[in-house]
């Protein structure tokens, strides 16, 4: 079988879900390339080396830079925070590597712009990680609205909130800051529901949004750490920079029209990512927090009979799933990674694109641009065609 080795950048939240997920894929998803786990690559060198012992990566490195130039690596993996998205992906695809890189794509359009059009002309294969789509319910979605059980489709309700925030001495970490996040929860959790809904119903036309800031300052984080505990904060305080919180209208493309809310200020929710769809001839609802569940709403059975129907989707006719567990033994977070991976590995190994792509996350970021835009002037903003990118393909894993 042939192989690849793979250098991750970045060893916290994501370097660890990463981790897995290569570890994983080759077990559960087999193909024609099995990963190497070749370097991990974080700031701090004694950490890094304990990162990557742990998860199985060969070696640790503290220069990211010396490691996309390596000749032995052939896919990098950029579970970085925002900021160093773009000058990561810009050298891996210069160095002709394949990219898989974790969303929000940028902290502007023009960078993620600049992202596509690089990876692109290097002729790699370049995968943006809005790992939603790889859920089997979502999956599931998708197919029941391919095959036309929705009907023409009149709404999208869209809501992704979290409350890890609220707390006015959580510390003044990366995510809260402009110059390193691009925005806030309108970059972080909107890309995610943005994506879908490109995904599920198609492109947005235009984009009506506002935002809100409850808490202006936050203490500084002495340690540097993304991490909160009281031992972390320093008493000095400095400015939050991004929204706390987005709401977004939309007008789609195909003439349906849609709602997005996101907030890291829900007090109570963790990680609640939900949408419903609303069509003539049924809907469809979902709830990442009960992720292995789909909701349908069938308008075309007798009056009588109908109602929102709870589809358990892990039976193996359902996407992926003929590759875990027997039916009714539900997966988790971790496993739309691996998905993920098994379906990187895949194209790189039968020479295709793969969905979502960085030309796909130009198309999201300019979304979320003409949202900012919409907020600071207090007008509908139009989402025009992508410069080099062109009109969506079909929404395909």
């Amino acid at each position: 079988m042939k192989t690849l080795n793979v250098a991750i950048l970045g060893t916290r939240f994501m370097g660890r879900v990463h981790s897995n997920a290569w570890s994983q894929a080759p077990k559960f998803l087999p193909g024609g390339i099995a990963p190497v786990l070749k370097v991990a690559c974080g700031q701090d060198a004694g950490g890094t080396a304990t990162f990557a012992a742990n998860w199985g990566w060969q070696e640790a490195s503290t220069d990211w830079r010396a490691v996309i130039a390596r000749d032995d690596v052939d896919i990098v993996d950029i579970a970085l925070p925002t900021h160093l998205h773009h000058e990561a992906a810009i050298a891996a695809a210069r160095a002709g590597k394949h990219i898989f890189c974790e969303k929000p794509m940028a902290v502007s359009l023009a960078q993620a712009q600049e992202m596509h059009d690089t990876a692109r002309a290097a002729g790699v294969v370049h995968y943006l990680n809005h790992n939603y789509r790889r859920l089997p319910a979502v999956m599931l979605a998708k197919r029941l609205i391919d095959a036309g059980r929705v009907g023409r489709i009149f709404h999208w309700r869209g809501a992704y909130r979290q409350d890890w925030i609220v707390d006015p001495a959580f510390p003044l970490t990366w995510h809260l800051r402009a110059e390193t996040a691009g925005s806030g929860p309108h970059a972080d959790l909107n890309s995610h529901s943005v994506d879908l809904a490109h995904f599920l119903v198609g492109d947005i036309a235009s984009v009506s949004c506002m935002t809100a800031s409850f808490i202006s300052e936050r203490p500084l984080a002495g340690s540097g750490s993304a991490t909160f505990s009281a031992g972390s904060i320093d008493a000095r305080k400095g400015p939050v920079t991004v929204e706390d919180a987005a709401l977004m209208h939309v007008r789609f493309e195909n003439g349906a029209i849609g709602s997005f809310e996101a907030t890291r200020f829900a007090n109570g929710r963790k990680n609640q990512n939900t949408f419903e769809i609303s069509g003539s001839d049924g809907s469809i609802a979902f709830d990442l927090e009960r992720m292995n569940e789909l909701e349908f709403y069938d308008h075309r059975v007798a009056a009588g009979e109908r109602g929102f129907r709870t589809i358990l989707a892990t039976d193996p006719s359902h996407p992926y799933m003929e590759h875990w567990w027997p039916p009714g033994h539900i997966i988790g977070y971790e496993h739309g990674f691996v998905h993920a991976v098994a379906d990187v590995l895949a194209a790189i190994d039968h020479r295709q694109a793969i969905r979502p792509d960085f030309a796909d996350g130009v198309r999201v970021m300019r979304v979320l641009d003409a949202g900012l835009r919409s907020a600071r002037t207090g007008q509908r903003v139009a989402v025009g065609p992508t410069e080099g990118v062109g009109a969506a393909a079909t929404a395909g894993a």
